[in-house]
């Protein structure tokens, strides 16, 4: 499951870093639909980061549960983006909810017996 899910985060993230300034700042905008409206390429790094290297430690159960957390903050922003279009539906949303909802759950258990950080 963690293999799964990081690498396809590690799909997901790489196309966003890659983008560079322009692509950051575009996800960044994303972040007032939060009530955040400063720095939106900041928020936009941000993101490309935590679905990059975080799937890369999530492969490697390297801090997962600390990686959960970003992955769950970084889809309901999604999830909320997806909502606050006009017409928009549950629908369109329910990727980013459904991942949300993996991710916290992938909280609660842990990266199981084989990961990086295990002693």
């Amino acid at each position: 499951m963690r293999v799964g899910l990081g690498a396809m985060m590690i799909v997901h993230g790489l196309p966003k870093i890659n983008g560079g300034p322009n692509t950051w700042t575009n996800l960044g905008l994303s972040m007032g639909h939060v009530g955040i409206h400063f720095m939106p390429m900041f928020w936009g790094f941000m993101c490309a980061i935590t679905e990059t290297i975080g799937g890369l430690f999530c492969i490697l159960g390297l801090w997962f549960r600390l990686v959960s957390m970003f992955m769950i903050i970084n889809f309901i922003v999604a999830a909320v983006s997806h909502l606050s279009e006009a017409g928009a539906t549950v629908a369109e949303a329910s990727h980013a909810i459904e991942l949300a909802f993996v991710f916290f759950g992938l909280m609660f258990t842990g990266p199981g017996r084989f990961s990086v950080d295990r002693g």
